[in-house]
């Protein structure tokens, strides 16, 4: 996966999360909880991208 595309996504993801805060009405709390659930799950899929969860799953104690 090229850089530029990890770029975009990061991009997107920030966009959409501009726009639900700003124009979206909906409780803060909700806003807020949404806000984590799309964090985590963008966090989420850079360790994909970038190996570190694959890598993790060979790891044996």
């Amino acid at each position: 996966m090229s850089v530029l595309t990890i770029i975009l996504v990061i991009l997107g993801v920030g966009v959409i999360l501009w726009l639900i805060n700003s124009y979206i009405p909906m409780q803060r709390t909700i806003k807020g909880i949404l806000n984590v659930v799309v964090i985590i799950i963008l966090v989420i899929w850079l360790l994909k991208v970038f190996g570190v969860l694959d890598s993790m799953q060979n790891l044996r104690t």
